[in-house]
């Protein structure tokens, strides 16, 4: 909110109705797939708990919650409703927790290539005009946005998807003691969150990532 009214002030209209445009974009659809991601590969695990609870379904209001929903649009990052997961129905609870922490980051890269290739498809039909600037324009910040989700909840800390994923890798002994903080360690992430400290690190591995999957995209359109 705080970037959009700051827009406004400074009269780029334009930007204001991209980010607003782009946090809708996380709200509806890359939140909503995040989780049905998590849910569907559980599901495939051998746990349904998801499915019976209807969260196997593209319908954002399944997902959403409604602070975290808040935050997206008045700090451009939040969260959903987690899926249930009922780790007694994994086979290998362990192995198949990071399988399923995985597939939510991994649903925003592919959301991510995937606008990132339709920003560079569509520079064929770019003639200047507003209307495709604004449309090429739409696509990279989905690119964007997608990708920065992903860098997002791949941090190892509680109770995003890389503290699920360390806790693969890790003794149980550490894994236990790591968790018993978890509360603490979520608190001291949203004020590094607020306070700005991790937007570097945040931005410099999202614009990586970017510059990776736009590799493919761009050796392909670009001689076209």
């Amino acid at each position: 909110m705080l970037s959009i009214i700051s827009y406004l002030r400074e009269g780029l209209y334009f930007e204001a109705i991209i980010v607003i445009l782009s946090r809708c974009f996380i709200v509806f659809c890359c939140l909503p797939i995040h989780e049905l991601a998590h849910g569907y590969i559980a599901y495939k695990l051998g746990d349904d708990t998801a499915r019976l609870q209807g969260r196997l379904t593209f319908n954002p209001f399944s997902h959403l919650n409604p602070l975290g929903t808040l935050m997206i649009f008045l700090f451009g990052i939040g969260y959903a409703n987690p899926v249930p997961i009922d780790f007694s129905r994994l086979k290998n609870p362990r192995k198949d927790t990071a399988i399923i922490a995985l597939a939510g980051p991994v649903s925003n890269l592919l959301m991510g290539f995937v606008s990132v290739f339709v920003y560079y498809a569509l520079s064929v039909f770019d003639n200047g005009g507003t209307v495709m600037y604004a449309i090429r324009y739409f696509f990279y910040f989905a690119a964007s946005v997608n990708v920065t989700l992903a860098v997002f909840n791949i941090l190892p800390i509680p109770p995003l998807d890389g503290s699920k994923i360390l806790a693969s890798v890790l003794p149980d002994r550490v894994y236990f003691k790591y968790m018993r903080y978890e509360q603490y360690v979520m608190i001291a992430l949203m004020l590094l969150l607020f306070s700005g400290v991790l937007s570097g690190v945040i931005s410099w591995l999202s614009n990586s990532m970017m510059t990776v999957i736009s590799i493919i995209p761009s050796l392909i359109f670009r001689g076209a």
